[in-house]
């Protein structure tokens, strides 16, 4: 990433109910931030105006088969602008390691906002649902053995790279 003059803004907005998706932005900054660019997290409802980054990265996590409204209203929200800057989609949820066994293809919600916003691709990793989770569902999967923290750091970085080599090669 060096040889730049100015880092590329990117802006990795997040839908989240229990803070898991949080987490994966979070690791999807930092890494872009080490790679060199100017990278903003911030929840999705606080995502008026997009213009001012050249790039989005928005996550959302899935619920009963379902992308976050908070994810899919930022996209709504945007869309005009978002349709001329790189974007690039991921969802949080399965709570067992199926996204570490085979690519998941997103929900149809995803795919809808793909297709709206010419996103590059769509990326599902592992969720998280633990003892400290509020809710009673939460609770309850616990409780019968189900659940834990799926999240891969490791897979996230390898995405957050990846994507800081595709701006780079689009610079």
């Amino acid at each position: 990433m060096s040889g730049r003059q100015t880092a590329k803004r990117v802006l990795v907005a997040y839908g989240t109910r229990h803070g898991a998706t949080a987490g994966i932005a979070a690791e999807i900054g930092r890494t872009l931030r080490e790679d060199g660019l100017d990278a903003v997290v911030l929840p999705a409802d606080d995502v008026d105006d997009v213009r001012g980054f050249d790039a989005v990265v928005l996550g959302g996590a899935l619920y009963a088969g379902r992308w976050s409204a908070k994810a899919r209203h930022c996209a709504e929200r945007n869309e005009h602008y978002l349709r001329h800057r790189p974007v690039f989609l991921f969802s949080s949820g399965p709570v067992d390691s199926s996204a570490e066994q085979h690519e998941i293809r997103p929900v149809p919600a995803v795919a809808k906002q793909m297709e709206r916003l010419g996103a590059r691709e769509h990326v599902t990793f592992g969720g998280s649902i633990t003892a400290s989770t509020p809710g009673l569902m939460a609770k309850a999967l616990v409780r019968h053995g189900k659940g834990g923290d799926f999240r891969n750091p490791e897979r996230i970085q390898t995405w957050a790279h990846h994507i800081s080599a595709e701006l780079d090669a689009a610079a």
